[in-house]
């Protein structure tokens, strides 16, 4: 446990840098052969927190699940309304910086931006991110969701390291500050 916690996003996109198709589908990323879980697991252990957007949060309740997938772990879910929170969720709708600047001064371990675009156009534009882990899956969709959004924002990234996950490539980069 460390008190200088990194916003880690691990996120998934199609070489032509999409993260979902315009109907929030990933059979196409379901249809390419990995290896394992992809480090999925092993990234998982390195994180005790989950952030993500309200429509990232639908889709996740939407899928067939037996149980919250993030049960273990403190998960925040941003919204521009009101909500109630719940037995695994809390419902956040304040400052984004303060939030997430105050979770980051608390001991523990990483905490994991899963997404969504939205979200993560948000992070970028206050720099909260503090190392990007994507996932490259040999596929063109064409359109989709995007990963990054255009604006006017630029961020110097370092490579941290690359893994191959039979035809995925994971790409990690850290934030150059």
């Amino acid at each position: 446990m460390n008190q200088n916690r990194k916003v880690v996003l691990f996120i998934a996109s199609s070489l032509d840098g999409y993260i979902a198709t315009k109907d929030e589908s990933l059979e196409w990323l379901f249809k390419v052969e990995g290896e394992g879980d992809n480090g999925f697991s092993e990234f998982l252990d390195t994180v005790d927190t989950v952030l993500m957007g309200k429509k990232t949060y639908d889709w996740v309740m939407k899928q067939e699940i037996k149980e919250f997938p993030y049960k273990n772990k403190e998960c925040y879910v941003f919204t521009r309304s009101s909500y109630k929170d719940l037995e695994n969720v809390k419902f956040v709708n304040n400052d984004i910086n303060k939030f997430v600047n105050k979770l980051k001064n608390k001991v523990g371990k990483n905490i994991w931006l899963v997404g969504g675009g939205e979200l993560l156009n948000s992070f970028i534009q206050e720099d909260l991110v503090d190392e990007f882990i994507i996932t490259i899956a040999p596929t063109i969709i064409g359109n989709g969701i995007p990963l990054f959004k255009e604006g006017n924002h630029q961020l110097d990234l370092s490579l941290k390291g690359t893994k191959k996950f039979n035809q995925f490539i994971e790409l990690h980069y850290d934030v150059k500050r």
